[in-house]
């Protein structure tokens, strides 16, 4: 999620101060993405170096109000327009976690699994009670807290399932056929090539294409 661009819509609304644009921020996404002062006021001296906002008045107990430029309100409209695009690939650690534990010799990828399933089901649980912890259903910031809590849920849901899923494939080498040796290969400096893998092609085919 981009603090930046949720940043700038706010302003978009009103001059704030930094404080502020916390306490917006967290209504805004039922207090589920924490941020620091530190982080407001880093991401305010970017926008403020791209041209997208400005430092207006102080008021007397020092607070220095930001305002939103004309490109700044630009990019807010850009971006609530535009579809979020996802990586190709991922960072998820749980999953570059069991693609490595699964060709390391001596490694009990069931039991892993078996750990985070467990994990993954008390995170489920406590968002779940979460959900309907809100006491103003119909109030629009218990609506912002719930949609962000309800995105939340389904990913867990999803991790389940995948973990499942995972678990299934995996039984079908109890040997651990896929166990990976160190490479003899030297590769060179620098970056590796990038390959074409199919999975990533398809992701960047246009929709025309598809």
């Amino acid at each position: 999620m981009s603090v930046r661009q949720s940043l700038l819509a706010i302003l978009d609304q009103g001059p704030c101060y930094g404080y502020q644009l916390r306490a917006e921020f967290d209504r805004r996404t039922g207090s589920t993405w924490p941020l620091n002062v530190g982080q407001i006021y880093n991401t305010l001296d970017r926008l403020e170096r791209d041209g997208l906002v400005t430092k207006g008045d102080t008021d007397q107990q020092g607070h220095v109000y930001w305002h939103i430029t004309d490109a700044g309100s630009a990019e807010v409209r850009e971006w609530l327009a535009s579809a979020v695009r996802r990586g190709n690939g991922t960072r998820d650690e749980l999953a570059i976690k069991l693609a490595v534990a699964a060709t390391l010799p001596g490694v009990d990828v069931t039991e892993l699994i078996q750990t985070q399933r467990l994990a993954s089901l008390a995170q489920l649980q406590e968002l779940n009670r979460a959900k309907y912890a809100g006491s103003s259903p119909e109030g629009a910031e218990e609506l912002a807290r719930s949609l962000v809590v309800d995105s939340m849920i389904f990913q867990a849901e999803a991790e389940v399932r995948w973990l499942d899923h995972s678990e299934q494939r995996l039984a079908r080498h109890p040997d651990h056929t896929l166990t990976l040796e160190l490479s003899t290969h030297k590769p060179r400096r620098g970056r590796p090539a990038k390959t074409a893998h199919p999975a990533a092609a398809a992701l960047e085919a246009p929709e025309s294409a598809r």
